[in-house]
């Protein structure tokens, strides 16, 4: 099974490298204005009539400050709209299972949790949400979410292909190239053969079976033997799903997410879903290669992602193929070979443990969060990877446009460093790195780990807090610990034995949720700003070449430097604990 591992995890990044590759050099033409020629065609007259309707002009530029507001208002306005969709969905059409309305501490959570592509999920979807919540709120959210993203990504790159001007293209123009142009056409695509696979799409809301077994009633001198029935929950998930995936958005409409039946029905079904939520983090990094006229910069990201990644993934699949060492002592020496396929619990037996961890880190990797095995039923060190990768910021390889973002913000600390050590003004692709840059690149990078941390300290002494633990002892933090780190990071995973759905964690965890993500979104857009300003120098004999695999190497201990420095201690506290406790019992 290990073996098999491997060679899974081969053909899911072969297949990602060729699909990635032209894809960036799409996305490139995407956002230096060229009109795609087929879906230009389809789509042209659709974008020439939204310009025409918001009165935009798709050539009129804008600073970092005129960026910010028009992506925070936009988002303001998603926001709201899916918080009151959300309580007054009963007196809406498309709810034939007359499902209430939410709560408000509930319908914060959520709107806040969709609107930054966190995807959280405090309520079992097919019970809680009408099919026009679904459809109106959540899909398009994660439309315009994941474009939210892609937009500031391609601001940032703009910025460091900028000379000198200060502008950094058009918050709106580019929400609607990336809507028309890139997502859209992939999640249509994904969308169909999702359903020709067996995953549902369709406005029916329930559907009633006749079940094999029946139920006996007792009746006076006779028994009466009924056939029981079951409903079965149906909806437009394979739309909802592929843009899921492919928006490294996360939510499912199922409680059980991607590992329901009708939303990841089989082995080709859940390579194409692991494929998707890759893509678009991976082709970014050949499009940034594109935009900046040099290929070799993207690579050496690209290359750096893929590493780490194999690491964590060949690392993760390893712990869960290997038997939980209390089994023996449980149920006796002669039962270990139940234990031989390795840790099963929480896991589909169509996927099984190698399969699983792999989704896991891709998921927790980039800022998906959907899961096709329950995270909380990992042994220790297995659910230790996937919390990590959240903590390096979702890095390997990130959200759709904040992966990128993230690693670039990276790549300047990783050259200021080495300009510290060496006595230089660090600059990276030409650009100086001065006081205002760092100080943006610091906000961005340690906003999300202080409010995991501030968030699991506050969580860990409120004793309501603590009721919702569903396990003592170190697991029990682990639960904590990994749901600010999910919340914080705008991931939207959990250890599952936690019970999120009060009003403590609804209502901190949507504060920490959008504080992680527009805080840092300010941050880099006015990173941006002050670098689009900067006319680059040419390369001389003292510049530090970042397009080598020294570069990478250097950006790998960065990564892991920062998030070790800020998150060995409460690691230690949960997941390293529980490991060793095991291990000495």
């Amino acid at each position: 099974m290990w073996y098999d591992g491997w060679a899974q995890l081969a053909f899911l990044l072969a297949v990602l490298l060729l699909a990635a590759k032209p894809l960036g050099s799409y996305m490139a033409k995407v956002f230096q204005m060229q009109r795609p020629p087929l879906l230009g065609r389809i789509f042209g007259k659709a974008e020439s009539a939204i310009y025409a309707m918001a009165g935009l002009r798709p050539d009129d530029q804008q600073d970092w400050r005129q960026y910010a507001v028009a992506c925070l208002a936009f988002n303001t306005i998603g926001f709201a709209f899916l918080f009151i969709l959300q309580m007054v969905q009963q007196h809406l059409p498309l709810n034939p299972a007359h499902q209430a309305g939410v709560g408000p501490a509930l319908a914060f959570n959520t709107a806040a949790s969709f609107v930054t592509n966190t995807n959280w999920q405090n309520y079992s979807g097919e019970t809680t949400m009408s099919l026009l919540t679904q459809m109106l709120g959540m899909t398009v959210q994660n439309f315009l979410s994941a474009a939210t993203g892609i937009a500031v990504m391609a601001a940032l790159i703009r910025a460091l292909a900028a000379k000198g001007t200060g502008k950094l293209g058009n918050f709106w123009v580019d929400m609607v190239r990336s809507v028309l142009y890139i997502l859209l056409p992939i999640a249509v695509l994904l969308s169909v053969v999702l359903a020709s696979q067996g995953v549902v799409q369709t406005l029916r809301a329930d559907v009633t079976v006749h079940t094999l077994s029946s139920s006996a009633v007792a009746g006076g001198a006779a028994e009466t033997k009924t056939a029981a029935t079951q409903t079965i929950a149906m909806g437009p998930v394979a739309s909802q799903e592929a843009i899921k995936e492919l928006g490294t958005n996360g939510g499912g409409f199922f409680n059980a997410n991607s590992a329901h039946p009708y939303e990841n029905p089989n082995g080709l079904t859940d390579f194409l879903e692991m494929l998707a939520m890759l893509l678009i983090p991976a082709a970014s990094c050949f499009t940034f290669g594109e935009m900046i006229s040099d290929r070799r910069q993207g690579h050496v990201l690209l290359a750096t992602m893929t590493a780490i990644f194999i690491v964590c993934a060949a690392l993760c699949f390893t712990f869960e193929q290997q038997r939980n060492p209390l089994f023996p002592s449980i149920v006796g020496q002669h039962h270990t070979a139940l234990a031989a396929g390795g840790n099963m619990e929480g896991k589909e037996l169509r996927f099984g443990p190698a399969n699983s961890a792999i989704w896991t880190c891709i998921a927790t990797g980039t800022s998906t969060g959907a899961v096709n095995s329950m995270l909380d039923s990992y042994t220790p060190f297995g659910g230790l990877i996937p919390m990590w990768l959240m903590k390096t910021g979702e890095v390997i390889f990130g959200g759709v446009g904040t992966g990128l973002t993230g690693m670039l913000i990276t790549a300047m600390v990783a050259v200021f460093l080495c300009g510290l050590m060496v006595g230089r003004t660090p600059e990276y692709l030409g650009k100086k790195i001065g006081a205002f840059e760092i100080k943006m690149v610091s906000l961005a990078i340690l906003i999300p780990p202080a409010l995991t941390l501030i968030g699991t300290a506050v969580a860990s002494v409120t004793p309501s807090a603590v009721a919702s633990v569903g396990n003592p002892g170190p697991h029990g933090f682990s639960e904590i610990l990994y749901a600010m780190t999910s919340m914080s990071n705008n991931n939207g995973s959990a250890f599952a034995g936690l019970n999120g759905n009060t009003d403590f964690y609804n209502i901190l965890g949507g504060l920490l949720m959008l504080a992680g993500r527009f805080w840092s979104i300010i941050a880099t857009v006015a990173l941006a700003g002050s670098v689009a300003k900067r006319k680059a120098s040419p390369p001389n004999v003292g510049t530090f070449p970042t397009h080598t695999p020294m570069f990478g190497v250097i950006l790998a201990g960065t990564i892991a430097l920062i998030s070790g420095l800020i998150f060995l201690p409460a690691l230690a506290l949960g997941p390293i604990a529980e490991g060793l406790m095991q291990v000495v019992h």
